[in-house]
């Protein structure tokens, strides 16, 4: 096996998508799934429309109004996994952005809602700054907290805001102040603000930073190994989703025409746009709009029909609605009926079609002179309260060499590599690596250890459960290219290489442990790391893995990747290794040649013990 190699298949006949263009307009819209979709937002303004009933208009302005907010708030909740409860602080502050502007210096509420998407934005960055170091419950309940300051804020300013009383939107007619007298107008407006956050929701997640936001979204740790800075992607997400929110906001402002904190503000309103995002679907692009198409008609229908005596009905359907869901659908409405849905569509006419696979060229070897110091890690001293987990331990790394790390169990051997590719700061010593530009640096996060090189696997393997196998590739590969076309072919590379070609389209979550340790490899290697970091790849897998594994980890070491691999096969450690460090108690106890190292007292006493050493007379 050959890191070199391709297969004659892989690009011949086939264009880039990136490099020709990609598809024509005319050959996107044949595509069943696009003319399907528009066909179908198209009846959020055909029906009312067509109805001509006030009524009937106003619960789709609703849909339309609510559906977009649903879908910018699963930018954050859904794509990164950040459950906000109090996203309605920008839908509030989009509103009275517009309304003040327009009522302190007569500027139209469009202009109004650029400056409150602006500082929508600047805010949400102020949170999340913050915010995003909590984890679980303690984030949503730090969002409903700065909610709550802020309705409490508006009420304070009553000369500014109006107060608990509230605020009248200056009523001037027309489309410079988006108010009318045909409800239609209204309509018109919100249907392009939904199309907008679709829109934005669709670009996002087939980008860049949607492959970073559902990385970290699954398991931060693993995003961090694969170069990504977790907290910088969550915090364009929020900011994404509160320029939106606040420009929902600010249309919703003049259509009701009176702002008032305990409605703009609203804790209520917040958990319901969660709450359609939910039912819908989390994490994708039409979940958030199909959960409220769902739920505010029949709750809209209620009120209306009903009149006062359903005074808080729709609450009563939303939760209804939820518990359903939650029970019987719990990846709801899109991950539940989506993939059958999708093969139906698929069968109309211009369905059916796959997109030319075209594979990278092997990766461009890694220069430098072999035998050289890539890596020197000195006096590392790491401490968890009263243990000391790794205690003066210092190696140096050689460009092209394998280095084996062995030891018996607890010996600090896994704490070495968290420290090594910085996901554990030292308590003292330093880890320095020679970047490509020929300097040494001493780098802080993991991200940061990734962009100099430092590729690492983990002990307990890490997928990206809910993502194809392809795809989890694809998140290392974006390190090195920002293209998603690019990622792609670097990643069916990469995959060919692993041996994961054939099984690039299934799940993740669902391989066994062996595809998974290799899978974990293959999107470590994506990254096109310097060194790489195995840690104990070839564990709980069956003899015929483990060979499989070792004629990978040589094929990677000849194509110019430097290897540090930890393990306690210890046939096979031995094979690989040009050195070996042997940890035992946090301390580096010896190291060698494999052959002189096995044989040295010491190592015998740390995995067999002294009283086999005494009874072996050595």
């Amino acid at each position: 096996m050959s890191l070199q190699d391709s297969s004659p298949a892989s690009t011949a006949g086939k264009s880039s998508p990136a490099a020709s263009g990609g598809p024509s307009l005319l050959a996107r819209l044949a595509n069943p799934r696009v003319y399907c979709a528009l066909l179908a937002l198209s009846l959020l303004v055909i029906i009312p429309a067509w109805s001509g009933s006030t009524f009937v208009i106003h619960v789709f302005v609703t849909i339309c109004v609510f559906g977009a907010l649903a879908t910018a708030w699963n930018i954050l909740g859904g794509y990164a996994g950040q459950l906000s409860l109090g996203h309605t602080v920008f839908y509030g502050i989009g509103g009275y952005t517009a309304a003040l502007l327009l009522d302190s210096f007569g500027l139209s509420p469009w202009i109004g809602m650029i400056g409150g998407a602006a500082l929508a934005a600047l805010v949400s960055v102020g949170i999340g700054y913050p915010c995003f170091r909590l984890r679980g419950p303690f984030f949503s309940l730090a969002t409903i907290a700065f909610l709550e300051v802020v309705r409490l804020l508006a009420i304070h300013f009553n000369g500014l805001t109006g107060g608990s009383a509230g605020l009248v939107v200056p009523l001037q007619i027309g489309w410079p102040w988006m108010i009318f007298r045909e409800k239609i107008n209204y309509l018109y407006i919100a249907f392009g603000l939904l199309l907008l956050s679709l829109a934005v929701s669709y670009a996002i997640r087939n980008s860049r930073l949607g492959y970073a936001l559902t990385a970290v979204r699954e398991r931060d740790s693993a995003a961090q190994a694969a170069g990504i800075n977790i907290n910088g992607v969550k915090l364009w997400a929020i900011a994404i989703s509160a320029a939106l929110t606040a420009t929902v906001g600010t249309f919703h402002a003049m259509y009701m025409t009176f702002l008032e904190p305990a409605t703009l503000f609203s804790l209520a309103t917040a958990i319901e746009i969660a709450m359609f995002a939910l039912i819908g679907g989390l994490g994708t692009v039409a979940g958030p709009l199909l959960g409220t198409v769902l739920v505010v008609p029949l709750a809209e229908l209620a009120r209306g029909w009903l009149g006062a005596s359903a005074n808080g009905l729709h609450g009563f359907v939303y939760g209804t609605v939820l518990v359903v869901i939650t029970l019987t659908l719990p990846g709801g409405l899109v991950g539940t009926f989506g993939p059958f849905v999708t093969r139906l569509i698929d069968r109309l006419p211009g369905g059916g079609r796959t997109r030319p696979e075209t594979v990278a060229p092997a990766a461009k070897l890694v220069g430098g002179t072999v035998g050289e110091p890539v890596l020197k890690a000195t006096n590392l001293v790491k401490r968890f309260g009263g243990l000391v987990a790794t205690d003066n331990v210092s190696l140096t790394l050689k460009r092209g060499e394998i280095l084996g790390v062995i030891g018996p169990n607890g010996a600090g051997k896994t704490t070495v590599f968290a420290q090594l590719s910085g996901f554990l700061a030292p308590n003292a010593g330093t880890v320095e690596l020679l970047g490509q530009d020929g300097k040494w640096h001493q780098p802080k996060t993991p991200d940061a250890f990734a962009r100099l090189g430092i590729g690492r696997t983990f002990q307990i393997v890490q997928p990206f459960g809910k993502l194809t196998v392809l795809e989890n590739i694809m998140i290392g590969a974006f390190l090195r290219h920002r293209s998603v076309d690019d990622a792609r072919a670097v990643a069916l590379r990469v995959a060919r290489t692993v041996g994961l070609y054939e099984l690039k389209d299934v799940e993740a979550g669902t391989l066994p442990i062996g595809g998974l340790k290799r899978l974990e490899v293959a999107r470590t290697l994506a990254t096109e790391p310097t060194i790489l970091l195995l840690d104990e790849v070839m564990a709980g897998q069956s003899q015929s893995d483990t060979l499989k594994m070792v004629e990978l980890v040589r094929a990677i070491r000849d194509s110019g990747v430097t290897v540090i691999a930890i393990e306690h096969n210890m046939q096979a450690i031995m094979s690989l290794s040009d050195r070996i460090v042997v940890i035992d108690s946090g301390k580096v106890i010896a190291e060698g040649a494999p052959e002189t190292v096995v044989r040295e007292r010491r190592v015998i006493e740390a995995y067999l013990g002294e009283d086999f050493v005494h009874a072996q007379g050595l």
